[in-house]
């Protein structure tokens, strides 16, 4: 509610879409930076202002009406129960299972193992540090922070990685990882969460289980949807009626899913590749083909926009607490660290199969980006007081990884791609 008035979920859509687009065009007016970036510096300069009008005008009421505005939006329906579907069905369109299939073993490792181990060691330094920062969090959501914190995200890296001509397999490798770590950590996140909520101690075996259950499904629901999809592109010529069908596998898919017990993200990343690889090479005209990729780059652009203005907004409504700035600063090099082990250990793992130079693990934790999937995850925390330490902890470390690394990962490339050159 804002102003005594009730706010339709219509209502909350509009003001998101706005606000977006305001910010977006300011941004490429002005400020002239990379989207992420400049929309995750926008929605945080945004989300200041408000904090100090608020401050300075308390009457006005403003920081309670954002506040209202932001208790009004189901997250983990609208986040968990559908975005990430779309989020993730928009990435796998643009990886090419040819290359990835050459670095198929370093994914594989990566997105479940490394995923994993990222958990266990997030989650077991993020408890050391709210407990050191005076924080008694309790460690079941702290490795639900580890959980939500692991996956990275390949979109706003990997126009950098074209730029900066690292080989094709290597990019369809951070690419591939990315998609499936994305799929895997949710599934993770999402028994983790479970078990916070439910109160009961965690079981390593019950765990297993779920994981295996949602994880195994995902995959072969995605596999049937996709095959179907496919095979409903190849019997048409008529570009609304394929890319409505590549709408109608996300969103009757994840439907689908949720009876079943599979897990929808996992399987909207399968159904993604089948229709972006064999759908674009042998169902879809040349025109087909360019509407489809448009039409699913502005549903990604458009949802990480308001990912990242969301996660803006919501620091008004985390409490003025340091010690929350505090940890989310030092949870910065705790992700990146456990990002580093997570990627050299399985690396190394299966090194006699696989030989890397520095650029690709430099490559995999440097433009291990956090970004629409991380605060996906956190906004769809429910109340309690685990949730604004790990949004504070979350957009910190989100900013940073999105100013800070997205920043820099082109230079620091260029630099590895010279210095390789010359040896």
């Amino acid at each position: 509610m804002i102003g005594g008035f009730a706010l339709t979920p219509f209502d909350a859509a509009a003001i998101l879409i706005v606000l977006a687009a305001a910010l977006g065009y300011l941004n490429y007016r002005f400020v002239k930076l990379p989207s992420s970036i400049g929309l995750t510096i926008m929605g945080a300069i945004a989300s200041l202002i408000v904090v100090g009008l608020d401050g300075l005008f308390p009457g006005a009421g403003l920081g309670h009406d954002i506040v209202g505005f932001i208790a009004g939006i189901d997250f983990h329906t609208n986040l968990m129960e559908g975005m990430l579907s779309f989020l993730l069905f928009a990435g796998a369109l643009h990886v090419d299972w040819q290359e990835m299939a050459r670095g198929r073993w370093p994914i594989l490792v990566l997105s479940t193992i490394g995923v994993a181990l990222s958990t266990v060691l997030v989650g077991s330094g993020f408890m050391f540090l709210s407990r050191l920062i005076g924080f008694e969090l309790p460690a079941i959501w702290c490795f639900v922070f580890g959980a939500l914190i692991s996956p990275t995200d390949p979109v706003s890296v990997m126009g950098v990685l074209k730029r900066a001509n690292v080989s094709p397999a290597l990019e369809a490798t951070v690419a591939g990882e990315s998609l499936f770590n994305d799929g895997v950590g949710v599934v993770i996140f999402t028994i983790l969460l479970s078990s916070a909520m439910s109160g009961k101690p965690f079981s390593i075996a019950h765990a297993a289980e779920l994981f295996a259950v949602e994880a195994g499904g995902g995959v072969a629901l995605g596999l049937a949807i996709g095959w179907i999809a496919f095979r409903a592109m190849r019997s048409v010529d008529e570009y609304k009626v394929e890319v409505l069908i590549s709408l109608a596998v996300v969103m009757g898919g994840y439907a689908v899913a949720r009876p079943l017990h599979a897990s929808g993200p996992v399987a909207m990343a399968v159904a993604g590749l089948i229709i972006g690889n064999a759908g674009v090479a042998h169902a879809m005209s040349e025109t087909t083909r360019d509407y489809l990729h448009k039409f699913w780059d502005l549903i990604d652009d458009i949802l990480n926009t308001v990912l990242f203005l969301l996660i803006g907004l919501e620091v008004v409504t985390i409490p003025g607490d340091l010690r929350l700035l505090v940890l989310g600063l030092a949870a910065i090099p705790l992700a990146l660290a456990c990002r580093a082990v997570s990627v050299v250990l399985p690396l190394r793992a299966i090194r006699p199969t696989h030989r890397y130079g520095l650029i690709a693990p430099v490559t995999l934790i440097w433009g291990g980006l956090r970004g629409g999937i991380s605060i996906a995850l956190a906004l769809g925390l429910p109340d309690g007081p685990a949730r604004s330490v790990i949004l504070a902890a979350t957009y910190v470390v989100v900013l940073f990884s999105v100013i800070g690394q997205g920043g820099t990962i082109k230079r620091v490339l260029e630099h590895l791609t010279a210095r390789e050159a010359r040896t």
